[in-house]
């Protein structure tokens, strides 16, 4: 069996056998990416007995298979598959590990009852693996005095009290969306369920790869104290993904850190935070300042699964405010940009800071013709209903095509591909677009006869050349927008065309990988240009 999961992480695709599963950016997709590079209908995946078939679906930048460009191919384990830009490895899905039993490192043998182990009795007295999820509890009877606050009469009474008091802290849990009152609460419940002097978090900064102190508290209140996290454990717990159980770790041979010393730690617990996907998001730590042989390996298998939970709840978190913040970006931006283009500046670090620099585009401008007269004989709600009906059709479309609007004057259109997220084929796509708002129109018109209203027609102008691109306005309100001399010669193209006419600039024409068959037309005078602008007609 195998699975696709995107090499950021971010997103996975799981396969059932012989079901076809179609990747694109359309919504209505069976795996939405929404991604400049894909195509709504982008690539068909199903998984077979011997590996995932992958069938392209003419899509515009292609899929690739390790590198190379296919139409239809199979993947198998460890394989790369591209869509667009964004890749995707095959991984065999194995059947669950066996819970972890409780054991000692073989160059650290645990101590016998009674027996002192190395200089000062210090050794690490358990180390589990971690993996993500919840691992359930599997010693039911501790091996020395166990400092978690349950109480029972039977070792079956108490187990059923350690699970219903691990279902309580996942509910509870699952109440905090905000993060810092998330950890907040896991800290606290900590103090409330185990004997402990001292509880931290600390969180793996993505970028960094440093473990980043998030909050850290002392049942004694002193909060220096409890400002730091012996770094010979955390990064133990996080390059070897394990649970660590360490008596007098003062003495431990394998933490010689002088933190340990420096804080007068005894004996100390750490567990990672596994993500769903296996990425360590931060440890779980305890510790005791006096007592030695404090901790019992039932507690540290309850940290583990408390651990569990508490990992959960933080990407739970995390992905609530990422959806309420790229929600938020979204409500602002896709009245202007494609929700691809939209989505990826969601997704962005500073997301909604646009950046403003000059930079290549192209304008596109389109114009009802005859209007101003047209809108004479009709009444306002007429106008509206006209004009609502011609702007949905025609923003799609821009849309489609992975353009940006820019503005709407009067009757007319402004759009842009180029900025703020560009693509090679910017030119390609914005004469496509061009023309396919033509054709959407002709069947407007046919529609509308039939419902007595009169036909329109529409004048196209498109030209190629660098703008200034940001953000523009006044502090109460800011619009992002081109300006230049680019933007002009676009906008008298658009009024020198007639109706259903398309007329494109000479450096347009020269940024188009595909060219449209051409007309020359005598050359335009443009407002602030000393020389005339070699015009062509598009011919449809």
């Amino acid at each position: 069996m195998f699975k696709l999961l995107s090499t950021s992480g971010e997103q996975s695709i799981d396969l059932q056998l012989g079901r076809k599963l179609v990747v694109g950016r359309a919504v209505t997709s069976d795996v939405p990416i929404y991604d400049p590079t894909i195509s709504r209908r982008h690539a068909e995946v199903v998984l077979t007995e011997s590996g995932v078939r992958v069938t392209d679906l003419g899509s515009s930048n292609g899929t690739f298979l390790n590198g190379a460009k296919i139409t239809e191919a199979e993947a198998g384990a460890n394989d790369v598959v591209t869509f667009g830009k964004v890749a995707f490895r095959v991984k065999e899905v194995t059947a669950p590990m066996p819970r972890p039993q409780v054991v000692a490192p073989p160059d650290f043998p645990s101590p016998k009852p009674g027996a002192k182990g190395g200089a000062g009795g210090g050794t690490i007295v358990r180390q589990l693996p971690v993996s993500g999820g919840v691992p359930a509890i599997v010693i039911d009877q501790p091996q020395g005095s166990s400092h978690l606050k349950v109480h029972a009469q039977s070792q079956e009474e108490r187990r059923e009290k350690k699970l219903s008091l691990l279902l309580e802290v996942s509910k509870e849990l699952s109440k905090q969306q905000e993060l810092d009152r998330l950890l907040d609460k896991v800290v606290d419940f900590t103090f409330q369920i185990m004997n402990v002097d001292r509880v931290s978090i600390l969180l793996l900064d993505g970028k960094s790869d440093e473990l980043i102190p998030r909050i850290s508290k002392s049942r004694t209140g002193d909060a220096s104290a409890a400002k730091h996290v012996p770094q010979s454990i955390a990064r133990k717990a996080v390059e070897e993904r394990v649970a660590i159980l360490s008596d007098n770790a003062a003495a431990d041979e394998r933490f010689k850190g002088k933190s340990i010393l420096i804080q007068s730690v005894r004996s100390a617990m750490c567990t990672p935070l596994m993500g769903s996907d296996q990425k360590v998001l931060g440890i779980l730590y305890v510790d005791n300042l006096t007592a030695t042989h404090s901790f019992a390996d039932e507690d540290l298998e309850f940290l583990i699964a408390f651990g569990g939970l508490t990992a959960i709840a933080i990407e739970n978190s995390q992905l609530s405010e990422r959806i309420r913040r790229e929600a938020l970006v979204r409500s602002n931006f896709e009245r202007y940009f494609s929700p691809n283009i939209a989505s990826v500046i969601a997704e962005q670090q500073d997301a909604g800071k646009l950046p403003s620099q000059k930079q290549p585009v192209v304008v596109f401008f389109s114009d009802i013709r005859g209007f101003t007269p047209m809108s004479e004989t009709m009444n306002p709600d007429e106008i509206a209903g006209l004009l609502t009906d011609y702007f949905t059709e025609m923003v799609d479309i821009v849309f489609e095509h992975s353009g940006t609007l820019d503005k709407f004057m009067g009757d007319a259109i402004m759009a842009l591909w180029g900025a703020p997220i560009g693509h090679a084929d910017d030119a390609d796509r914005a004469m496509q677009c061009a023309l396919d708002q033509l054709d959407t129109l002709e069947k407007m018109n046919a529609k509308w006869k039939e419902s007595g209203r009169q036909p329109l027609a529409v004048g196209i102008g498109i030209n190629f050349g660098e703008v200034f691109a940001g953000n523009v306005g006044s502090n109460r309100r800011l619009e992002y927008t081109v300006i230049g001399d680019a933007v002009n010669t676009a906008s008298r193209l658009c009024s020198s065309a007639g109706g259903n006419e398309i007329l494109i600039s000479e450096p347009f024409y020269k940024a188009l990988k595909k060219p449209p068959k051409v007309e020359a037309l005598e050359p335009i005078q443009v407002k602030g240009k000393t020389k005339k602008v070699p015009v062509y007609r598009v011919k449809r």
